[in-house]
């Protein structure tokens, strides 16, 4: 194994020297210029809302909507059975919404809306509204082309300080065409559901890339229908 690690590392390495050496006309001078530092890609901003109650759903959508924009895609509502850890915090049964948002945004953004979404948890817990400490838990992240990254406040070995005490997490890779998982994919991430609607607002992402902005419906489902906010 260790053999065929440096096998693989000499393979590099030749290749890498055949490239520079194509760069510089044949001449043997060869100079690869060290990586320059560019301005990240846009990205699609997304979030995750768990919750027992229809209404708390809805009131979190045009709570973050005031802030971030225009929702475009809505997933279906979607059990999430995976797990008790919520269950006497939060109530039962928990259901997933995910929500994207039309306007792209910077990668770095992602630390202050996770300060964001942790603030309209807070007011909806303060509110009373609900028989329950905790009425709505949410978990905003972005999908780039090639990753799906998850904010969080709790750091982990496989989790890199951002910033303000805010984590990123690649949860998922995008390779072959699909979704592939990691040792810490959370289980509700690894279903083809939720593959599905990740893989619908990828596709967006793609289009808004390649597209100058234009004028389109403020909301639109992933099975191409208007979805209406969830009853309360």
């Amino acid at each position: 194994m260790l053999r065929r690690g440096r096998g693989f590392a000499r393979w590099v390495w030749s290749t890498r020297r055949a490239f520079c050496l194509a760069l510089a006309g044949g001449s043997g001078n060869i100079t690869c210029a060290m990586g320059q530092i560019r301005q990240a890609e846009p990205v699609k901003l997304f979030v995750g809302m768990l919750s027992a109650y229809p209404g708390a759903l809805a009131d979190a959508e045009s709570a973050l909507a005031e802030t971030l924009g225009a929702v475009d895609l809505r997933s279906d509502l979607f059990a999430h059975e995976f797990t008790e850890y919520y269950r006497d915090e939060m109530g039962h049964p928990l259901a997933r919404l995910f929500v994207s948002f039309d306007r792209l945004i910077e990668p770095e953004r992602l630390v202050s809306i996770k300060h964001l979404t942790n603030e309209v948890e807070s007011r909806m817990a303060a509110d009373g509204g609900w028989p329950v400490v905790r009425p709505m838990n949410l978990d905003p992240g972005y999908i780039a082309p090639s990753k799906l990254v998850l904010a969080s406040t709790k750091d982990y070995s496989h989790r890199i300080h951002l910033r303000e005490g805010i984590y990123g997490e690649v949860t998922l890779l995008f390779a072959r065409g699909r979704w592939q998982e990691l040792p810490w994919t959370y289980p509700d991430y690894r279903t083809a559901d939720y593959h599905d609607f990740f893989t619908l607002v990828r596709s967006r992402l793609m289009r808004q890339r390649r597209e100058p902005p234009s004028p389109r419906p403020a909301c639109r489902s992933g099975r191409l229908r208007r979805p209406e906010p969830p009853n309360g």
